[in-house]
């Protein structure tokens, strides 16, 4: 997905396109819900930030991205995962 991301960044840039992929760690939704909390204890344990993150935390990225403050930014991978990466 990344290098799909920067290659199609790359060919479509001299058309004014951008393309950019966000990449979300875990995400408080329904599927999590699922998770047993013992499991769901170690996740956080690993998330610098130590909870999971929120819908709206993605879209305000996603916004971001397709605004017109955002029209610089091409070819990137944008991780929304609380440190999880680091």
């Amino acid at each position: 997905m990344i290098a799909l991301t920067q290659t199609l960044a790359k060919e479509f840039a001299g058309k004014g396109i951008t393309v950019n992929a966000v990449a979300p760690g875990f995400i408080e939704t329904d599927m999590l819900k699922a998770v047993p909390k013992e499991v769901m204890e170690k996740i956080l344990a690993q998330i610098p930030l130590g909870r999971l993150g929120k819908a709206s935390e993605v879209a305000g990225a996603v916004a971001y991205l397709v605004s017109e403050d955002g029209n610089y930014i091409t070819g990137q991978v944008i991780d929304i995962n609380g440190g999880l990466y680091i």
